[in-house]
This record gives structure tokens, C-alpha cells and sequence, in this order.
């Protein structure tokens, strides 16, 4: 099913729907791995700047969606794939779509025609998902290189052509206004190069190791090595800046597509750093301690995720101008400026992954031999002012020990009971940050999306209250014996964000199987039926209905979303094309994880899917979301019901 083979009124009433149901974002979520490629420029890996991203992208918006959320898109390793552990402004340089380095005229000819077809026929069908991956990288670099090789001569050429004298023309500017942070980032590659060890941590001890951050006396040392090494490695440099520069110019390529497609384009402001981070602003975080995820509902045993943590002390620093003493942004809030305005410069809006991390994050110590059992120990660094095992937090406790509850453990989300207008302001200082930045950037603040899962402290909620902010709400995980479950739909806020599912989440299509297997099919069916069946004397026939037909309950289950009161549905991609696998088992290190993708002929395999309610028939759950509203709103709404009817049956091919 292409946007062409849609009938030509399926947007129309789609649209009509999710006002009728006060729905103002309806947004789909793929990461830059799972786009879908054509069979001549697929290296075995997806990239939203294909050819295949591109037809994929206008039926998402001929199916009615009006916003694509992204993963995280900074550069990942030949040996981690995992986009939350990329870096924070390198774009990850393996989406690079290389087929228009042959094709488009803005480009000159990077690539001779016919080689990335000759690439797509090397890739390897047949081996593990960490390999494919591996393979993609390489092959993906090794173009890059012949790319850059072709640049380099081409642009040396006295006879070059004004395609090529624009490129470097462009090129030149482009490196002009990032050179801070690709400088950073590109002495990284050389260093590690340099010395033959791709981890940066056992030089750590040396110059190098803290080339911008030198120890009081080392600053000229400093700033001379790194002058060496740009002098040096100046064509590596380059280089670097190349790979970017190519990168960076498709995805303006890509917001000018989703902007004439009326598509909002949503990034991911991942709470972690990356290594290559971690060394070029180690000076900005604690020494002592790191960031991890405490026991949870969704992690009963916590996760320590090595990520580092912003120094409280360096939010701020004195400004001894004026006749008065006072205080300026300091090193950290600079860095989250600049990390902020390039994010809202590329994005019409942003996820917030684990917001938590920037209001109360759960820190342990960074010295244990066993890093689960110290974040399972840990606690909350500005909740801590006299906990025995951890009295060097007292110095950045925002409470005191008379607005804790000790009954409960201290990752508990009521573990502080009450704040004071000052104190939140003080917990929310780089929230404060994020929220500037998108003012300052004609964003509004409903394009901010607070991924909040089970755990809500008191202290985030009272900051994202502040700004009238909603939270994620997973209908998967719904507890059904417990009324006041946070994910059950008919707890939800206008403001909050629902979802099926999320890319850390088994697929709906698999859940149906395995409520099947499970013998919880009619729970979950007598479930859906308080919620979409608003006659009571109608309730258990349609209970009967769903609990015999689990593609029909699974219908029902994307219907909630639209029947709650939250203005704002998510759909991962597997929920809307039927797909089973999962994409990641968060918790795990898996070569699996992060690497399931569309196949080419993604569009054959969902219309066969929707002939058996096996796929997301977006006409027929609004369908059935409407019809929740009662007698009133079906005879409001006959005619647009009607015609969703018509195209469902359509989809279905009845």
C-alpha cells in the first residue's frame, strides 16, 4: 500500500476523526535503523534520508499522522549500536543516504553511478543482527571515504565545476559555524587512533586524557596539543567535518520534506553521553558519581547505565560585574544552550528521555566493584541531605530531612512529600533550560514530550506541572486489578501522551498471542469493554466478541488510546504494520536489540495484514473510538462514521 493506493479521502476522514476526538497529535515513531530502503541502495541498515524513508514517510502521511518521532540520531560505534549511547551533536554519519552522492547534480558525483547498487548486492541476508550491523558500518565508511577522496580531487581540479565550488562553498560555512564541537569530536577519533585504544578511559590519567579540561596549570600544555593535533591531522579533521557536513545537510533535507508534508519532525534529547561526550565535557560532571535507573515496576532491579552527571556546582558561577555580586549561567547551563538551540534548529520538537535525569536523577558511586548492587544503593542527588551511605550528597540536597518519608525506599516516587515554590524552582534549573530553549525557538511547549514511564516523583511532577506538561502512558502495562493504575487509559490527563507500546516494548501483535497463550484474552477483553462499550446491556457481547477474535481485540486495544482524554497518541511502527518482533529488551545487551527493521516491501506485507486484522486499521479504531462516546456522539457523528466504516472495510478488502 503506497500513499498513491490509499483512497483518496483516507486523510480527510482521518483528520475529521481526530477532531471529533479532540486528538491534536496522532505521531509515529521509527528509529533511523528501521526505515525501510529500496532493494539498490540498502547496505543493511535504514536511514530516514532514503529514497524508501521517503515514499514511507508520505503514507504515514496519507494515513493521517501528523508528526514522525525520532530515536536519538548521534553516532553510534562499530561496536555498540545503541542510539541512546551516541553522541550529543556528531550526527551519525551511517545514514548517510548515499545513492543521491551519485545521483543529485547538488552533490557533483561523489560516487561514480552504479556503485551503491553494486554495494547493496554485497550485504549479507543470512547473518546475525550484530554482524549485518557491522558490515553496514564498514561499508558504509569505506563509500564515505571514496566520497571524500572524490571531493578532495575533484575540488583541487582547476577546471572544477560551480556544483563542486558551491558544495565547498557550502562545506566551508558549515565548518565555520560548528567548529567548537567538531573539533572535540574529531581529536577523539584521532586520539584513540593515536593510540591504538578506542576506549578513552585507561588514558584518562594523562594530558590527553583531559585535553579540555586541564588540571590549574596545564592550560597552555593543553591548548598547545591540541593545536599540534589540528596542525598534524588536519586532512583527518576535515574529513571528520566532511562526514558531518553531508549528514547534517540531508536531515535539512528531510525537515524540508516532513515541513511540506505537514509532518511535525520530534528528536530525542537522550539523557546520556556517549564516551566521545563523556571525554570532550568531563570537566562539566561529578567526579564521584554516575546515573542509573533505581528498582522499578519496569526494572524491578534497577540499571546502572555508567551515564555521567551534571555538576550542581557548575550550573552556575559568580559574575563579579557591577556594583553587586551576582551569579551567571555557568559552564553547565552554557553547554545545555548550545546542546539545545543545535536540537531545536534540526527538530520541531523533542522527546525528553528520562526527564528524571534532569530533575532529581538517581546517582551511585562510580568506584564499586559491582555496579547493579551500587545502583540498587544509591539515591536521589538532591533528596539526600543525611543518608549515612552517602553524606557527600548532603551538599547538593535541595530538602531537608523533615520533607522525606523514611517509611518508603528512597527511589519511591513519594519519598519527598512536599516542596516549597523556591525549592522547585532550584530542582528545576536545567528543565528551566530546556524549556527556554524552546521558547527562544519559537517552539511550543506541547512539542516537548516528557517520557515518563512508572515512576513519577514528586519532584518532576511538581516541575512538569509548572509548564503544564503530560506524561507517557504505556495501555500495555495496565494493571487491570488496580483502578487507579497510572496507565490505564481513564487515568489519563488531556496533556499526557498515549501510547500501545514504545521501542522498549514487546509489540501489541505479539501481546495478543501471548494473552491468548496466557489465558488473559477476556480480561482483557472485559477491560476494553468498560471503555468502548458505553451500554451496559451491550458490554458482555462485545467482551465475547473481542475475547473470541484476538486481531479484533487488538483493534480495540489501539482504540482506547483515542477514547481517553489525553489529546496526544504515539504509535511505535510495529503497532501500526503488524510486526511481532521486538525492537529492544531494554536491560539486556543483545545484538538483536536495535536492529529490526521495514523490509523493502513493507507496504505488500501490511495491506495482506489488514485483510485480517492483523495491522493497525487507523479508519476502523477511530471508528470504534468515536463510537464510544455513546448515542450522542453516533448520531453526531453518521456521516464521517459512515465513511470510516467504508474505508476499513476497504483496507480489509471486504
Amino acid at each position: 500500500m503506497s500513499s498513491a493506493s490509499l483512497p483518496e479521502n483516507h486523510r480527510r476522514l482521518v483528520t475529521q476523526a481526530l477532531a471529533a476526538l479532540d486528538v491534536r497529535n496522532l505521531v509515529l515513531s521509527i528509529h533511523d535503523p528501521s526505515f525501510p530502503s529500496l532493494p539498490h541502495e540498502d547496505l543493511g541498515r535504514g536511514s530516514p534520508y532514503s529514497e524508501g524513508a521517503a515514499r514511507f514517510l508520505e503514507t504515514a502521511h496519507a494515513l493521517g499522522f501528523t508528526g514522525i518521532q525520532l530515536g536519538p540520531q548521534g553516532q553510534t560505534t562499530e561496536a555498540n549500536a545503541s542510539p541512546y549511547d551516541g553522541t550529543l551533536f556528531s550526527r551519525n554519519i551511517l545514514n548517510v543516504a548515499l545513492a543521491p552522492l551519485e545521483t543529485d547534480p547538488a552533490w557533483g558525483g561523489l560516487l561514480p553511478p552504479g556503485r551503491v547498487a553494486a554495494l547493496a548486492r554485497t550485504r549479507s541476508h543470512s547473518s546475525s543482527p550484530g554482524e549485518r550491523y557491522r558490515q553496514a558500518f564498514r561499508t558504509q565508511v569505506a563509500a564515505l571515504d571514496e566520497a571524500w577522496a572524490s571531493f578532495q580531487s575533484k575540488r583541487a581540479s582547476a577546471d572544477a565545476s560551480l556544483a563542486i565550488r558551491a558544495l565547498a562553498g557550502r562545506f566551508a560555512t558549515f565548518r565555520q559555524r560548528h567548529r567548537a564541537w567538531l573539533l572535540r569530536d574529531a581529536l577523539f577519533d584521532v586520539l584513540c587512533e593515536e593510540k591504538r585504544i578506542p576506549d578513552w578511559r585507561p588514558w584518562a590519567d594523562s594530558l590527553d586524557g583531559r585535553l579540555w579540561s586541564p588540571r590549574p596549570g596545564e592550560e597552555s600544555a593543553a591548548a598547545a596539543r591540541v593545536a599540534d593535533l589540528e596542525s598534524r591531522h588536519a586532512d583527518v579533521i576535515e574529513r571528520y567535518a566532511f562526514f558531518q557536513f553531508l549528514v547534517h545537510a540531508q536531515h535539512e533535507g528531510l525537515r524540508e520534506r516532513t515541513a511540506s508534508l505537514g509532518l511535525k519532525l520530534y528528536g530525542d534529547l537522550q539523557i546520556g553521553f556517549s564516551p566521545r561526550d563523556a571525554w570532550a565535557w568531563q570537566g562539566l560532571f561529578l567526579r564521584t558519581y554516575l546515573m542509573g535507573a533505581p528498582p522499578s515496576r519496569t526494572n524491578p532491579d534497577g540499571q546502572p547505565w555508567n551515564y555521567p552527571v551534571l555538576d550542581p556546582e557548575q550550573y552556575f558561577e559568580e559574575d563579579g560585574a557591577g556594583p553587586s555580586l551576582g551569579f551567571r549561567a555557568g559552564p553547565v547551563l552554557r553547554f545545555m544552550d548550545a546542546r539545545m538551540d543545535k536540537m531545536l534548529a534540526e527538530y520541531d520538537g523533542l522527546r525528553l528521555d528520562h526527564p528524571h535525569g534532569l530533575v532529581c536523577p538517581w546517582v551511585y558511586r562510580a568506584d564499586q566493584i559491582d555496579p547493579l548492587r551500587a545502583v540498587q544503593h544509591g539515591a536521589r542527588l538532591f533528596s539526600s541531605p543525611d543518608l549515612p551511605d552517602h553524606l557527600e550528597l548532603a551538599r547538593y540536597a535541595l530538602v531537608s530531612s523533615p520533607q522525606l518519608d523514611r517509611s518508603v525506599p528512597r527511589y519511591a516516587d513519594g519519598e519527598v512529600t512536599s516542596l516549597t515554590e523556591e525549592q522547585v524552582r532550584r530542582y528545576s534549573v536545567l528543565f528551566d533550560t530546556v524549556v527556554a530553549a524552546a521558547r527562544r525557538n519559537g517552539r511550543d511547549l506541547g512539542d516537548l514530550l516528557c517520557e515518563v514511564l512508572s515512576t513519577l516523583p514528586y519532584p518532576l511532577s511538581r516541575v512538569m506541572a509548572r509548564y503544564g506538561l503530560g506524561r507517557f502512558r504505556v495501555t500495555q502495562k495496565a494493571d487491570l486489578r488496580n483502578p487507579s493504575d497510572v496507565y490505564r487509559s481513564e487515568n489519563v490527563s488531556p496533556e499526557d501522551w498515549m501510547m500501545v507500546g514504545n521501542h522498549d516494548t514487546k509489540s501489541l501483535w505479539r501481546l495478543v498471542g501471548d494473552w491468548q497463550w496466557r489465558g488473559t484474552l477476556r480480561a482483557q477483553a472485559d477491560y476494553l469493554a468498560t471503555r468502548l462499550c458505553p451500554e451496559p446491556e451491550s458490554r458482555e457481547d462485545f467482551a465475547r466478541t473481542l475475547a473470541s477474535d484476538p486481531g479484533r481485540l487488538a483493534q480495540a486495544k489501539l482504540a482506547d488510546l483515542f477514547a481517553s482524554r489525553a489529546r496526544n497518541v504515539m504509535v511505535f511502527f510495529p503497532d501500526l504494520l503488524g510486526m511481532t518482533e521486538t525492537y529492544n529488551e531494554p536491560g539486556t545487551i543483545d545484538e538483536r536489540n536495535w536492529s529490526l527493521r521495514m523490509p523493502s516491501d513493507w507496504m505488500t506485507e501490511y495491506r495482506e495484514r489488514l485483510r485480517v486484522d492483523a495491522a493497525m486499521n487507523l479508519p476502523g479504531v477511530l471508528a470504534l473510538a468515536l463510537r464510544a462516546g455513546g448515542a450522542p456522539a453516533r448520531e453526531k457523528h453518521r456521516e464521517l462514521l459512515a465513511g470510516l466504516d467504508r474505508l476499513a472495510a476497504t483496507l480489509r478488502g471486504t
